[in-house]
């Protein structure tokens, strides 16, 4: 089992919400997905944004979240949006 902070973009405190929204290790956010992780996270902190899913995101891909595509980005805040 890895570390959440192994990931890309995943630093202490995005893990410490990670891990009180119930999501443990780089495996889990893995198998979860960004928008489920997020919705979780959303659930227990309101406060986080869209930048915190392309975090999730990049964070899955192994890229920077400022690398995603503009497609990915999209989708990613019309899901977020959807949410508010």
């Amino acid at each position: 089992m890895s570390d959440l902070t192994s990931m890309r973009n995943i630093g202490k405190e995005l893990e410490r919400k990670l891990k009180l929204a119930g999501i443990e290790t780089a495996e889990n956010l893995i198998a979860i997905g960004s928008r489920e992780s997020y919705f979780k996270l959303k659930l227990r902190f309101p406060e986080v944004c869209s930048v915190h899913l392309y975090a999730l995101q990049g964070a899955i891909e192994n890229t920077d979240f400022n690398k995603l595509s503009d497609e990915t980005k999209k989708e990613l805040k019309a899901f977020a949006d959807s949410l508010k």
